[in-house]
């Protein structure tokens, strides 16, 4: 299995086989928001909340590197890249880069690297940014390092965030570059997100997106995407910008924890799918031997 693999299964819970992250990585891309702006502050309510990893970037690594140093702490999941998003940016068009080496990655104290795969930007940009994905996996499998490859289609030439064919064709390049885990959008539906799921051999698990403030439509959403077949969560703002962060965290492991044991949440054939992928999350060779 290589160190690829034992950390991979160890983002995942062992008994639900599913994974419950919590991301604070926004300040690479946003800037300071409500309820992130005492950012190692926030950082240490993501980690009471009991997530199975939290996402955040490598200057918060250093600073909030104790909430990491315990047993039993959550995976460390570093972002290693950087996208202009944020509009006060457009100036500067669509931009990927690179920011942290894989090798500085492990250095920090990485558990497992996340970087961006985004459709919807021009041709260039695109194949730039697939090439620094396969490079990225490449490299960190060198040093043990799972990758989470983050699929999404924020590019400005797309109007539906949540096209399923595009995901689905978005998830399935994530995997074939080597994305470990792959992280991408719900697409509003079990049936449409289905089809995204069974396209992708590598584990999917859903992003959050801007805090809406329904938090049982946050959860029923959340159950939607399990059944679906989802192996678990990446969120961030749904989070750290409510009013009690810890007890949504909480009740947000809950959710994608106790789902495995629903009576019903799964078609036959869903779960025989997903109990064959169980035992594979890192395919042969793909822990770099």
């Amino acid at each position: 299995m290589g160190g690829v693999g034992i950390r991979v299964g160890r983002l995942f819970d062992g008994h639900s086989h599913r994974s419950c992250i919590l991301a604070l990585d926004h300040g690479l891309t946003m800037g300071p928001q409500a309820g992130n702006v005492d950012v190692v502050a926030a950082v240490g309510r993501l980690v009471a909340g009991g997530p199975d990893g939290v996402l955040i970037g490598p200057g918060l690594a250093n600073r909030a590197a104790d909430a990491f140093a315990v047993r039993g702490a959550p995976a460390l999941v570093l972002r290693v890249d950087q996208l202009i998003l944020d509009e006060r940016l457009g100036v500067y068009g669509e931009q990927h880069r690179m920011l942290v080496s894989p090798a500085e990655a492990a250095r920090l104290g990485a558990d497992a690297l996340a970087v961006f795969l985004v459709l919807g930007v021009d041709g260039l940009a695109f194949a730039d940014n697939a090439a620094a994905v396969a490079r990225t996996v490449e490299q960190a499998h060198g040093f043990g390092l799972p990758v989470v490859v983050e699929t999404t289609l924020w590019g400005p030439s797309l109007e539906n965030k949540k096209d399923p064919d595009l995901l689905a064709f978005g998830c399935r390049v994530a995997a074939e570059l080597g994305a470990d885990v792959v992280k991408t959008e719900y697409t509003g539906d079990p049936d449409s997100m289905r089809s995204v799921i069974d396209g992708c051999p590598a584990p999917i698990l859903v992003l959050g997106g801007a805090r809406t403030g329904d938090e049982e439509a946050l959860f029923a959403n959340t159950q939607d995407a399990l059944d679906a077949g989802a192996r678990g969560v990446v969120y961030g703002r749904s989070v750290w910008q409510a009013d009690d962060p810890v007890a949504i965290a909480h009740r947000l492991r809950s959710v994608v924890h106790a789902a495995a044991d629903r009576p019903g949440n799964l078609s036959e054939r869903r779960a025989a799918h997903l109990a064959v992928r169980k035992p594979a999350l890192v395919p042969p060779g793909r822990d770099g031997r």
